[in-house]
């Protein structure tokens, strides 16, 4: 005779982890759900770290300018570097 099969449990077990609708969703959920309560319904993944593709540089400012850009960056809702990063960015462009 032959033998049938083993089904996974996983399978036919539901999921105690909802279906997301966004990435804000699931941040939320993980936030208030421990990942340990969850790990028979987990699977190991491979993850290929990659090269960061950019390169640092450092700028030395007053303290005013230091203070208005981070000011700045709050209101828009970025962190300094990022924001001075795109006025870069935005200056380089406009250059011929």
């Amino acid at each position: 005779m032959s033998e049938q099969p083993q089904e996974d449990a996983r399978a036919s077990t539901p999921s105690r982890i909802p279906e997301f609708r966004s990435r804000e969703e699931e941040a939320e959920f993980w936030d208030t759900h421990d990942v340990t309560d969850y790990l028979d319904e987990l699977r190991p993944v491979r993850v290929r770290a990659m090269p960061n593709l950019s390169n640092g540089m450092t700028v030395r400012l007053d303290s005013a300018d230091r203070e208005a850009i981070g000011r700045i960056a709050a209101e828009r809702g970025v962190g300094p570097s990022t924001l001075v990063r795109m006025w870069i960015k935005e200056r380089l462009r406009a250059e011929p």
